[in-house]
């Protein structure tokens, strides 16, 4: 007799084992399921196996070739346009099918006797038999009721609790004669049980119900999978395990060592050339493939786990399935129900919670509790928080679902019934992701101020006019048009501290989130002129009177970003000719490459409309970049020093504010008026508290960052910004092209290198070492000074990236290029061999 194995099933319910993988070949107890199946075909004298394959039909083909190791003789069909169904697909080789056949699913666990099968379908002289099981719950399989003679009367497919009218069930093994399959059409998707069977009851054909004794397990969801994989342990079903030698209920493979000192608890199985470390324990139901290594110390309760995984010192698994190729670090916690795709890397003393997926090829940063699935990003993280805040690729990251439990973790971290604002720009990702912030907080007891759509600016500003304990900006982010930025304030409209942070990351990771009763359940108000408000703080700040006599013509490019209708309306108060371009609102983020083009456009229309100056505005309000009357654009490190400048002229003696990075220009135009500079750390919330908290600041930021003023609010405001300039160039009488031929003559120049996490601690104690005799600052990063003040160099990691960044800063242009070649060569050298002596010591 010839056998058709059904095995082209994906196995959607047993991701993220099945990825890479169809689900025939996934392994139980160090086997493929497909493999059992032919061990049982065999056993029962049926050595001719077609198996119809669609999902990666390779993996399959290549395990078992043509059969012959096994003692059978395979031969494959392979669906190759669309599926054809459990039927369609046996239409589909009807050719090769001129005698009685049998049907068998590639996804089930099973010892039924074949043989008595087979000898009931003959003596019935049945067209067709269906191989049966009871089962204490019938509702996720096909119900079969027969007569007293065992022939078919009714059948109904995974039927509802009120349609359950037997626990006999259709095991998806089936003895067939050749003819049914004339009632089937060529090349459709058909399915035994929805479609064949009918119409042979129908037309009164002999089909008959066997119902077989003996273990049957439908390997259909992860949960079935571990029960199958202990039931062999246990021996509730009857399986050849290959080359597994038995003793004692461990079976253990060839060449595999075990350290004396393990404990193994039976039943437990291990595979071939396994080393397992001293001092291990492996209790009952734990299964080890092949190539496993195991580390000292490391305790497994119930675990599976695939060929090729290496399983640190310490490490504690229980009831958890870990894929092939995976690498589990030192003291790392995988916990019940949990499952690990293929080839991750799980980090040193991360935690795995119960039921978390993780799909194949993920890293989980060391530290990191995983609460989540891992599916779509490629990383599962230690911290949320970054340079700035929480950041993420837009509904792959920042999803709806991850927003919600956040802003409950957030709102966790207040009292409550506490009030804060909530805003975001006018993307429509934007409002989505806002929304389900919002309910995460009103879950919790937050009271929610809604600012709706508004540039970032304004919503500092009303943070402590509206006296609430702090809030939320959301908004596509600055560097990265494909990512979500949500920035989390204080009551003062900064962001909030490090310790906030960690206290937020405590209570989502730990999901230690309030949930308060439906009275306590927050409201949402939105707060009335906030614009009138702003702008009312914007003026008195300003000198309106030297503004309004100027009559100034201006050109704001907007790049399809901040609203256009909040800087011309200031604007136009202060008597400025303002021509607004690229004003309306588009739902993707502009590239750097396109503004680059808009920045181009807008230089030409400050020439041809003799404009006194141009702008384009970004960063939701919060940066800009300068063009002067001749078209030329300001920007970067020239834009800091113009600022600097002007500000100090009309402020002497005033405090500058400047991120670590900033070029020396800053510190020589503070001498020439008499001013002071700070120094900070690189990141924004460095700068905003530092020029909150500095006596006499007059500036803060860059022309990276956007500037600050620190008596409108404590944020970068581009706004304000052009505003300011127009009223400074005014009262010192010059033009934007006459300030920058005043600016002192400063080379500076950057570059940027890889360099791994694990080696940014290592490279900066290096460099500090290397430095003892020369004078460094420790700012943020290595800043090595030189004989001259305005010679440096800057060794600054990365925050947010594996990344490390070199600035080189003097007023020779050469110093500047040899520095720069000189320490990036140092850096490279140094990773390299630190990433050597790691590849040595892990071998």
């Amino acid at each position: 007799m010839r056998a058709v194995l059904m095995a082209g099933g994906a196995g959607t319910r047993l991701r993220p084992l099945t990825c890479d993988l169809p689900k025939p070949m996934v392994p139980i107890v160090n086997q493929p399921i497909a493999a059992h199946i032919i061990h049982l075909l065999r056993r029962h004298n049926i050595t001719e196996v077609v198996a119809t394959l669609h999902y990666l039909p390779d993996a399959m083909r290549d395990y078992f070739l043509d059969g012959s190791e096994f003692g059978v003789q395979m031969t494959y069909a392979v669906e190759d346009e669309h599926p054809l169904g459990t039927a369609g697909c046996v239409k589909n080789i009807e050719e090769l099918l001129d005698d009685t056949f049998l049907v068998i699913s590639g996804d089930s666990i099973t010892d039924f006797n074949l043989t008595a099968a087979i000898a009931f379908h003959k003596q019935k002289q049945a067209k067709a038999t269906l191989i049966l099981t009871k089962v204490p719950n019938p509702l996720e399989f096909g119900v079969v009721i027969t007569d007293e003679n065992q022939r078919v009367q009714r059948f109904l497919e995974k039927p509802s609790t009120s349609e359950v009218f037997s626990d006999t069930v259709n095991t998806g093994t089936y003895i067939l004669e050749p003819e049914v399959l004339t009632y089937l059409p060529p090349k459709e998707e058909m399915d035994f049980s929805k479609d064949l069977f009918p119409l042979l009851l129908e037309n009164g054909e002999p089909m008959y119900g066997f119902v077989a004794d003996g273990y049957w397990c439908d390997v259909g969801n992860l949960d079935a999978y571990r029960e199958a994989q202990y039931d062999a342990l246990e021996k509730k079903v009857s399986l050849e395990l290959g080359n597994l030698p038995r003793h004692s209920d461990i079976w253990i493979g060839e060449h595999t060592t075990i350290d004396p000192s393990a404990v193994l608890i039976p039943p437990l199985a291990i595979g071939d050339n396994c080393n397992i470390g001293p001092g291990t324990r492996l209790e009952a139901g734990t299964i080890i493939g092949d190539n496993v290594t195991i580390g000292a110390g490391a305790e497994l309760k119930r675990a599976i786990i695939w060929n090729g995984v290496l399983i640190g010192d310490e490490a504690y698994l229980a009831a958890c399935v870990v894929g092939r190729g995976c690498r589990v670090e030192r003291r790392v916690q995988i916990l019940e129900g949990a499952v690990i795709g293929p080839l991750c890397i799980i980090g040193e003393e991360a935690q795995i919670n119960s039921n978390v997926k993780v799909w194949p090829s993920k890293r989980v940063e060391p530290g990191a509790i995983l609460n989540i699935n891992l599916i779509w990003g490629s990383t599962g993280h230690r911290n949320l928080f970054g340079q700035r805040g929480v950041s993420g690729i837009v509904n792959i990251d920042m999803t709806p679902e991850f927003a919600v439990k956040l802003g409950a973790a957030y709102g966790s971290s207040l009292k409550p019934g506490a009030e804060i604002v909530v805003s975001r720009d006018q993307r429509n990702v934007s409002r989505m992701v806002t929304r389900s912030l919002i309910a995460g907080l009103m879950s919790v007891g937050v009271n929610i101020q809604n600012l709706e759509a508004t540039a970032i600016p304004i919503a500092r500003t009303m943070t402590p006019k509206l006296k609430v304990a702090g809030g939320i900006h959301v908004r596509i982010h600055p560097d990265r048009p494909d990512y979500l930025l949500i920035e989390f304030l204080d009551s003062q409209g900064i962001n909030i501290s490090k310790k906030t942070e960690k206290k937020i990351e405590g209570a989502y990771f730990k999901e230690d989130l309030r949930r308060v009763s439906i009275p306590q359940i927050g409201d949402m108000s939105y707060p009335a002129q906030v614009l009138e408000t702003y702008c009312h703080t914007f003026e008195k700040l300003l000198d309106m009177d030297t503004i309004n006599s100027d009559g100034a013509k201006i050109v704001i490019d907007y790049a399809y970003g901040v609203s256009g209708a909040i800087l011309p309306l200031l604007l136009t108060k202060f008597g400025c000719d303002a021509v607004v371009l690229n004003a309306s609102l588009r739902q993707t983020a502009v590239s750097n490459e396109e503004k680059e083009v808009l920045l181009s456009q807008l230089g030409q229309v400050v020439s041809a409309l003799q404009a006194n100056l141009g702008v384009q505005v970004s960063a939701n309000g919060e940066q800009l970049t300068l063009v002067d009357e001749g078209g030329l654009p300001i920007r970067g490190e020239l834009l800091t020093a113009l600022m600097v400048h002007m500000m100090l002229t009309a402020s002497p003696r005033g405090t500058i504010v400047v991120p670590v990075q900033a070029s020396s220009a800053v510190e020589q135009l503070a001498r020439r008026h008499g001013g002071k500079v700070l120094r900070t750390k690189a990141n924004p919330t460095a700068l905003m508290a530092a020029a909150q908290s500095s006596h006499n600041v007059v500036l803060g930021g860059s022309g990276e960052t956007g500037f600050i003023f620190p008596r409108l609010h404590p944020g970068f405001d581009a706004m304000f910004c052009i505003a300011k300039i127009m009223e400074m160039l005014t009262v010192q009488g010059r033009t934007l092209g006459e300030v920058r031929a005043e600016l002192p003559t400063v080379y500076h120049n950057s570059c940027t290198v890889r360099c791994s996490w694990k080696i940014k601690g290592a490279l900066m104690r290096h460099l500090v070492e290397i430095h003892r005799d020369q004078h460094i600052e420790l700012v943020d990063g290595v800043k090595v000074t030189f004989a001259n003040a305005d010679n440096w160099v800057l060794i600054l990691p990365d925050a947010g990236e594996p990344l490390v960044h070199i600035y080189a800063n003097s007023e020779n242009r050469h110093w500047v290029d040899d520095k720069l070649r000189h320490y990036q060569a140092q850096v490279l050298n140094f990773i390299s061999d630190a990433q050597e002596e790691s590849y040595q010591h892990f071998a």
